[in-house]
């Protein structure tokens, strides 16, 4: 029996994970109940797609399995729904967002149970300044080696996915200069970076079991790379995102990657080499500190005697008039709509953070308004 099978799924689905902010109604700094919270949902059916995470400021939120964005929006605002209504009852509110502006990591709680608690034993202070909140997407895939192929080529994209879904630009209480600052948290994580160069799931397995043989890792679940199999749900999990201001914004990331699959699966546009992963961490970083604006070192093969780099929204318009041809519905085609009004007017959730706490000049504010943001079904504000 294999170690590590891949269980088969539709291809081209989508699902997404969102973990959200616990607020206090004080002063926004982050809530301590999670617990409390969890025990109020109702139906009670729900807690298996809202979940305790590592520290008791956080929830998460789990979607089902989509093959429409429209779908997914509807299900994501029921879900958004319920999540509100027990807020309410236990006087907290929910916010996006990929990093909380001023709370102190030393504060937070971990949440009781046998997993976190081992995290917070081997990993010590960094178990507590996990306290981010990322947005994380599945694809569907047929088999192991397509996982391995996409989850390389996704990579490619990681510069998109960050710039794109960029909202953590303040943390520990000051700007940090970078759209994602989230990014830089999760880095530090032994076990964080990309998958090792294979391509076929059986040479995978044998990488696995020797870890799993030399005690480096338990599951799946100890990987924290930027882009990783899920063989248990035979998907690929997209984990480099902060969670967006909105539900909205956050379903245009999942259908995003949805197109994008189709795509890399269909053309298999990319040789897995040696140097597939060079400029790797140089474009991931642009992505994290300048955002759309950032500028990406293009591969060999795709330079031109004027160019050697190109700039992240620039690269982001690209790619989506090339996946037109790849939209299958009216709703694919409005998210691209949506998509390219951001990349093209060079937008994101950092900008409109850094533009709220100028107009404010508080970060309680900044929360109490992102809070509202999500709760009260505003508009994103990536159309304003």
């Amino acid at each position: 029996m294999d170690i590590l099978s891949f269980a088969s799924s539709k291809p081209f689905t989508m699902g997404i994970e969102l973990e959200l902010q616990l607020v206090n109604r004080r002063n926004y700094n982050l809530a301590t109940d999670a617990l409390d919270l969890l025990a109020w949902i109702k139906p009670r059916d729900l807690q298996k797609q809202i979940k305790l995470e590592i520290t008791q400021g956080m929830i998460e939120l789990n979607s089902a399995i989509h093959t429409r964005v429209d779908e997914l929006v509807e299900e994501l605002q029921q879900l958004r729904s319920a999540l509100i209504d027990v807020a309410q009852h236990v006087n907290i509110d929910v916010a996006g967002g990929g990093a909380h502006p001023f709370q102190n990591w030393s504060e937070q709680r971990i949440t009781p149970s046998e997993r976190f608690n081992e995290l917070h034993k081997k990993y010590g202070y960094l178990a507590k300044t996990f306290t981010v909140f990322g947005q994380h997407i599945h694809i569907g895939v047929e088999n192991g080696d397509d996982a391995l192929y996409l989850t390389h080529g996704f990579s490619r994209f990681v510069p998109h996915f960050i710039a794109l879904s960029a909202a953590s630009p303040f943390y520990q209480g000051v700007d940090t200069a970078f759209d994602s600052s989230r990014s830089n948290v999760v880095r530090a994580f032994p076990l964080a970076g990309t998958v090792p160069l294979l391509t076929r799931w059986k040479d995978f397995e044998a990488y696995y079991e020797d870890l799993c043989n030399i005690g480096i890792i338990g599951s799946m679940k100890d990987f924290y790379w930027d882009i990783r199999p899920k063989p248990e749900y035979g998907t690929v999990e997209i984990r480099v995102c902060d969670t967006p201001l909105t539900l909205e914004h956050a379903a245009l990331l999942g259908c995003y990657a949805q197109l994008l699959a189709r795509w890399i699966l269909t053309e298999r546009p990319f040789v897995i080499d040696d140097n597939f992963y060079l400029l790797y961490q140089y474009n991931r970083f642009e992505a994290s500190r300048y955002g759309l604006d950032g500028m990406i070192a293009l591969p060999t093969n795709e330079q031109t005697p004027e160019s050697q780099k190109q700039a992240i929204f620039a690269s982001v318009l690209d790619r989506l008039q090339d996946l037109k041809r790849y939209a299958q519905n009216d709703a694919e085609q409005l998210a691209l709509m949506r998509l390219r009004h951001m990349a093209y007017e060079r937008v994101n959730d950092a900008a409109w953070l850094r533009k709220t706490f100028k107009q404010r000049g508080s970060l309680n504010d900044v929360m109490r308004i992102s809070s509202e943001l999500w709760m009260k079904h505003t508009s994103p504000p990536y159309f304003h």
